[in-house]
């Protein structure tokens, strides 16, 4: 009996993998819509539409720090028709932040593929007497406290990048909570504070127009769209701040329909059009296994854990 039952299990699994999908996708985004996390979610969207045939939907559903569209993922239905555009928000800043998170990141979600890292580039107000990351660090440490550095808002990734440069540098500077992007650009720009860790498509007009200094870029390596400016990671090594953008699905998910939402997420990354488009924004195309980004999900729950632990034993 036993033997029928795995076999006809496995069978219906198959079946869904090879009929799926036969109806619309909704992919939910946890921020507001109009944002970097739409586009990217709407671009490959754009692709599983053109190889499937079937609608893809991104349904913007922000609050709480990305915990409302997360949960609401965890409930639907596991058919692979509501997925979840994850990002260091939902799965890890707020599990690591939140007293209580109605979700376990790493037992809750069947891990799809990352879509995309996008390094976060460390930029200040022109006044700042600093060209490099180094300089800042030795004007912060001879006027330590005297320098200001903004965020988008308390446990954002700005945020948390400024407890990381303050950790990895030595210094002490002051943070700077603001509602939102538009609102930590424009006081970076009017000079109510000093520095900003920001994304690199809303940064570098700035930069160009001469109204910021670009000192430093947030990935592992330097980014093809700015090849002159260094990483942050080549002065303090191990430094990293990004943001990024991946696809899971719910808990139960069948592995057939993951492995199929897996290729078509590399096949699409893999088009040099979508790629060139994501790249313009700041983005880099970064795809792989379920296994490799349920491994990278949860590094960095270790990694930033180390980080939200020290800032409150300072507090």
């Amino acid at each position: 009996m036993q033997a029928w039952l795995m076999l006809l299990l496995t069978w219906t699994s198959i079946s869904l993998g090879q009929g799926y999908p036969t109806r619309p996708i909704r992919v939910v985004n946890t921020v507001a819509a109009g944002g970097p996390a739409e586009l990217v979610g709407r671009l490959l969207g754009q692709k599983f539409t053109e190889a499937w045939g079937q609608q893809v939907v991104v349904d913007s559903r922000p609050g709480a720090g990305g915990i409302i569209g997360a949960s609401l993922v965890t409930r639907a239905a596991a058919d692979g028709y509501t997925l979840l555009l994850a990002s260091g928000a939902t799965m890890v800043f707020a599990p690591l932040l939140q007293k209580e998170t109605p979700y376990d990141p790493l037992k809750d979600f069947a891990f799809v593929s990352m879509i995309v890292k996008s390094p976060m580039v460390l930029v200040a107000h022109p006044s700042v007497p600093a060209r490099t990351v180094s300089e800042l660090a030795a004007v912060a440490r001879a006027k330590p406290g005297y320098l200001n550095i903004g965020s988008l808002g308390t446990g954002s990734t700005p945020h948390l990048g400024s407890e990381l440069l303050k950790l990895h540098a030595g210094i002490d500077i002051q943070h700077v909570s603001y509602k939102g992007g538009v609102a930590a650009v424009t006081a970076l720009v009017a000079g109510e504070v000093q520095l900003l860790f920001n994304s690199t498509a809303t940064a570098l007009p700035h930069v160009k127009a001469g109204r910021l200094t670009l000192l430093g870029i947030g990935g592992t390596r330097r980014s093809t769209l700015m090849p002159d400016t260094p990483a942050i990671a080549e002065t303090f090594p191990g430094f990293e701040v990004v943001t990024w953008y991946g696809v899971v699905a719910p808990a139960k998910t069948p592995p057939e329909i993951v492995l199929k939402l897996n290729a078509e997420t590399s096949r699409a990354l893999a088009n040099r059009e979508l790629a060139d488009r994501l790249i313009a924004q700041g983005h880099e195309p970064d795809p792989g296994s379920p296994e490799d980004m349920r491994g990278y999900v949860k590094s960095e729950l270790a990694r930033w854990g180390k980080i939200v632990r020290a800032v409150a034993k300072e507090r």
